[in-house]
């Protein structure tokens, strides 16, 4: 087996809606954002065992019009405010506003690279950081989401809702 790069460390990549907050469709105030329960929880948890915490989400909403750019990463940086509060930290977001059939035509694209199940966001992290993809994870609650892992050779999970620190200690897939 290839000896891991000293340098390097693994990374928990985590879908957004759905697995960080609950999905309520297009969430982009913080008045709306609600934490699943062990989310905050988690976060830290793999912030203290060293690994990268990396979000990637797809954000048609921002293709559709319905919110901007700038209002996601001001949601986005409500949620590192808060996070830090539970001694967490998500050391990057990557986004995917692009949908093939956004009304906004620069957001437009017939299959987008970075929107999953397409491995872009993760391929592009690869790139940003010194990940060892072995080691990695992907935490996901749609199979698009275990298909762009997949396709990133990072193996995935399921989470399909409930309490996500008690999901992984359960798969034992805590650090």
């Amino acid at each position: 087996a290839p000896v891991p790069d000293p340098l390097t460390r693994p990374a928990l990549f985590l879908d957004r809606d759905g697995v960080l907050n609950e999905d309520r469709g297009y969430v982009y105030r913080w008045e709306d954002f609600r934490w699943i329960p062990g989310a905050r929880e988690t976060v830290a948890a793999f912030n203290r065992a060293g690994w990268l915490v990396i979000v990637v989400t797809n954000q048609s909403g921002v293709g559709r019009g319905y919110y901007s750019e700038d209002e996601m990463h001001a949601l986005h940086a409500q949620m590192q405010a808060d996070l830090a509060q539970a001694g967490g930290r998500i050391d990057a977001f990557y986004h995917a506003p692009q949908h093939p059939e956004a009304p906004v035509e620069a957001y437009r694209h017939p299959d987008p690279p970075l929107r999953k199940p397409n491995p872009g966001m993760i391929l592009q992290a690869l790139q940003d950081w010194p990940i060892d993809a072995e080691a990695s994870l992907l935490i996901g609650d749609k199979p698009s989401d275990l298909e762009a892992a997949l396709r990133a050779g990072i193996r995935a999970a399921l989470f399909e809702g409930g309490d996500l620190k008690a999901f992984l200690a359960k798969e034992d897939l805590l650090p």
